[in-house]
């Protein structure tokens, strides 16, 4: 088969296609033909070495997988071949999705929704199970209340506006002016325009000087620390990025508040729950590119491009042998 191997730490040339051998299940273990797969900054993190103690080199990585069951090992009885399934490989544990073919734990699969292409599924596995983790698992954000999702056009935080309007909160989002009309489409009921203003005083503004009952961090920096400027008494801050410098947290006492660090799990019952929204109508994936297997350094570098322009998932169609397939940046 046919795969993207991460040969060492580094930019975007660090990565080589080549042909390795298929992978064979084992007990309890679904192979799975990959249609699709997609990028996220956790892919070009592994790549330039954050996690290298984590990551033995050469490697497969890439931490989406939409695609058809090609076979199951023995002790399987949820899936048959044929089956359309989606899923995050077991994150530091094992191969990645940027190949032909990927062999994971029958527990973390699930069965895609009729309703989306591959391409769609596999930009929502990762994303759309750290919304459901960081939103309902660990804020427990409810009817009613309030969040601020910051860069709501980016691949987590377009799926998490429309994750908290489901269920039924109001969403302040940080976003471009660029950017407006699309998180506006997607549910967002204020969007703070964060090269304009700051978006603390249009928090303030907004609320009535009461703050919101949830800020959503997606994209560092001093997050943390302004977060509870924000926030409402008794708030949260559920944050899925890696802190790279200590940040004061005294105003977060002051405010009762809460602090919640995200590194999603992999089990098929987050699958099964974004599966109930995407048949409700309140949750589907945006694609806002597509790129080939043979072009995942190319996606790799538009991804960690600063104001790169794009909306929501960088997908790669791995059945495809052409370059770029389409991007509507």
């Amino acid at each position: 088969m046919k795969a993207m191997i991460l040969k060492s730490f580094g930019g975007p040339e660090s990565f080589e296609l080549r042909e390795v051998p298929k992978p064979v299940p084992q007990a309890g273990q679904v192979l799975v033909r990959v249609h699709a797969t997609s990028i996220n900054p956790l892919d070009f993190q592994v790549r330039r070495g954050d996690y290298s103690d984590l990551v033995p080199l050469p490697t497969i990585t890439g931490h989406d997988v939409s695609g058809v069951v090609e076979a199951v090992g023995p002790g399987v009885t949820s899936f048959v071949p044929g089956d359309e399934v989606w899923y995050t490989p077991q994150i530091f544990d094992g191969p990645g999705s940027y190949a032909e073919y990927h062999v994971a734990a029958e527990a973390i699969i699930g069965r895609k929704p009729p309703t989306l292409s591959h391409l769609e599924a596999a930009s929502l596995t990762l994303v759309g199970g750290t919304a459901w983790e960081a939103l309902v698992v660990r804020a427990g954000l409810r009817v009613g209340e309030s969040i601020l999702v910051h860069g709501g056009a980016g691949g987590v935080g377009h799926v998490a506006i429309q994750l908290a309007k489901a269920i039924g909160a109001r969403v302040l989002t940080t976003a471009r002016e660029a950017n407006g009309d699309f998180v506006r489409g997607l549910g967002a009921d204020v969007v703070i325009d964060y090269e304009k203003e700051d978006y603390v005083e249009a928090v303030l503004r907004e609320t009535g000087g009461n703050g919101v009952d949830v800020v959503f961090d997606t994209i560092g920096g001093n997050a943390l620390s302004r977060s509870p400027d924000a926030l409402a008494q008794l708030g949260r801050v559920v944050s899925i990025v890696d802190i790279a410098q200590p940040q004061n947290l005294v105003q977060a006492w002051g405010k009762n508040a809460s602090y919640h660090f995200v590194f999603t799990r992999q089990n098929r019952g987050k699958l099964d729950e974004l599966s109930a929204l995407i048949a409700r109508s309140q949750l589907r994936p945006h694609v806002g590119a597509v790129y080939s297997l043979a072009d995942i350094p190319l996606a790799h570098a538009l991804l960690e491009r600063p104001n790169n322009g794009l909306r929501g998932k960088i997908a790669i169609a791995v059945d495809s042998q052409n370059h770029v397939v389409s991007a509507d940046l």
